[in-house]
């Protein structure tokens, strides 16, 4: 098997080192991910500027390729010039942090998952809720686990599925559960301060989600310790509001 693995962390961050040692033992691993953080930058491309792309060597072999561009970049990149091959997943994580709820419509990671799927590359992507001993290692592991059996399902090209692990310091996820896309939204505000040049500038504080009592819904479920995978399509049309307005009147006159 034929895997291209990418983040939104960087390509040095822990997470993706965890991922790759753990994919390692189910086929070809190609690293071709950001050279620095591009933590929520969401499904952003490059236009205006070149793509720089290195190499990466560590104990004198090849960790990976590093982009100077977006997690977005780094997939479409990898498919369309890096990559000698077609890869048969791309899988994009560990990301440092959950990326449940809305914050699927933020976050790089679940972007980069999203491009494979325009290529009609099954894709998954992978996050951990951040504890402060954070455990990449038994994160991929578990990830592997799940990997697999979503394999084992023999999913059609173009497939995405996002996975979240729950905060491992507290102990062992109790099981897995599909679970759809929350809705909940944050309750955000900003913290303002002045520069010692006297400009006025803000910090974003977005407060802490509140959970209803959906088991179905991936933030609820993360949080009573639940690995979630939920199925995705970048398909944002609305079916049904698209068919009853099939009915309208419409005119421009």
């Amino acid at each position: 098997m034929r895997i291209l693995l990418t983040n939104d962390d960087g390509i040095l961050a822990p997470g993706i080192r965890a991922l790759r040692n753990e994919l390692k033992k189910l086929g070809d691993v190609t690293v071709v991910a950001p050279a620095s953080e591009q933590s929520a930058v969401g499904h952003s491309i490059t236009l205006m500027n070149p793509l720089l792309v290195r190499e990466v060597h560590e104990e004198g072999s090849l960790l990976g390729y590093a982009v100077e561009g977006k997690p977005a970049d780094c997939v479409k990149l990898g498919l369309v010039e890096l990559l000698k091959e077609s890869p048969d997943l791309v899988v994009s994580g560990i990301n440092a942090g959950s990326n449940a709820g809305i914050n699927v419509l933020y976050s790089g990671t679940v972007a980069a998952a999203i491009e494979a799927a325009f290529f009609n590359v099954t894709s998954i992507a992978v996050s951990l809720t951040l504890p402060e001993d954070t455990q990449y290692e038994r994160a991929a592991t578990i990830a592997g686990k799940i990997i697999r059996q979503i394999l084992s399902h023999s999913p059609a090209a173009g497939e995405l599925f996002n996975v979240n692990i729950p905060e491992l310091s507290q102990g062992e996820p109790i099981g897995v559960r599909v679970a759809r896309q929350a809705l909940i939204c944050y309750r955000e505000s900003y913290e303002a301060r002045t520069d010692p040049r006297g400009r006025k500038y803000y910090w974003l504080h977005p407060d802490p989600l509140q959970h209803d009592d959906d088991l179905n819904a991936d933030m609820t479920a993360l949080a009573h310790r639940y690995v979630t995978v939920t199925p995705l399509r970048f398909d944002l049309t609305d079916r049904m509001r698209l068919e009853q307005m099939r009915d309208w009147t419409w005119t421009l006159s």
